[in-house]
């Protein structure tokens, strides 16, 4: 069993809130990155978009690309409609050996609206996410046939957030549909770690490892602020500083006889949390959780 420890980015560059990272480069992500023991890197915006060029950007930090965000419109489009249009990216990763593609449906989404409530997220009926899952399905299956696995991301302020969501999804889905389980997303929705990952970890294919800060999502709850307040008031942190206890999700993985990729991706202010010594903290806080469960980990690129 082999476990590779990835990064997003989005510490140092966050696509959302770019002035809150406005003193800070991918260059110096990458370069840190690496530096700090991290093998792979998921794609922010600000690399470059065309296959050669990320390439060679991930080439000069001696960097994996570990997968990337791909914001869905598949509640508009038709399946095939929405092929075409990530094809481009589904491509790009394949020729760049990522494991997968981290896709979520952003079409009626309210994440990045700093003047909308995170409680004002769409919700549909367990219908509504069954008609869904048919179709993502389809988009699914064409990207497997591809070679490239589709990791379903649940997020905060979307239609696939809460314990009940990410269930309709995975059951009305495919086995083509596996999910991106993020930790930090699902205990702010108000979901069970423990209980989701004995259900669903078959399905498990992509893990991201992110923390919270307890106190500040429940003020997000009670005072109606929006997902990017949340953010800013330091809602998520790195892995082992905030209240998720990641052995014991590094045990399930162990039991479920896990094989991929374990990526921190824990967005905040960077004046109050340095990227650097936070995302330090978090690669030590995965090394020890790790080496206790048992998961050995890779540290080739």
């Amino acid at each position: 069993m082999t476990i590779k420890i990835g990064i997003s980015p989005i510490a140092w560059q966050n696509d959302d809130l770019p002035d809150l990272t406005k003193d800070f480069t991918m260059e110096q992500a990458l370069k840190e990155s690496r530096e700090i023991g991290y093998t792979g890197v998921e794609r922010g915006q600000r690399m470059p978009h065309d296959t050669d060029g990320l390439r060679a950007f991930l080439e000069k930090y001696d960097i994996g690309l570990c997968g990337g965000w791909c914001s869905g419109n598949l509640l508009n489009n038709t399946a095939s409609e929405e092929c075409d249009a990530v094809q481009q990216q589904v491509d790009q990763f394949i020729a760049l050996n990522a494991p997968c593609i981290v896709f979520a449906e952003c079409s009626n989404t309210v994440q990045g609206m700093i003047d909308v409530p995170v409680n004002d997220r769409p919700q549909l009926t367990r219908d509504e996410i069954k008609a869904y899952a048919e179709k993502l399905t389809e988009v699914a299956k064409w990207m497997q046939d591809r070679g490239m696995p589709m990791a379903y991301h649940h997020h905060m302020g979307s239609m696939i957030e809460s314990e009940d969501d990410v269930n309709w999804l995975m059951e009305f889905s495919g086995s083509e549909v596996n999910l991106c389980f993020d930790t930090g997303h699902l205990l702010f929705g108000g979901g069970d770690i423990s209980r989701t990952m004995d259900r669903w970890m078959d399905r498990v294919h992509h893990v991201h490892f992110k923390d919270i800060r307890p106190e500040i999502v429940k003020d997000v709850r009670e005072n109606n602020r929006s997902f990017l307040e949340a953010v800013i008031a330091g809602a998520f942190t790195v892995p082992g500083d905030g209240c998720i206890d990641f052995l014991s999700v590094a045990k399930k993985l162990k039991a479920a006889d896990y094989k991929g990729w374990i990526v921190v991706e824990a967005e905040q202010d960077p004046a109050k949390a340095p990227p650097y010594e936070y995302s330090q903290k978090g690669y030590q806080n995965i090394l020890d959780v790790c080496a206790t469960a048992g998961l050995e980990i890779t540290h080739e690129t």
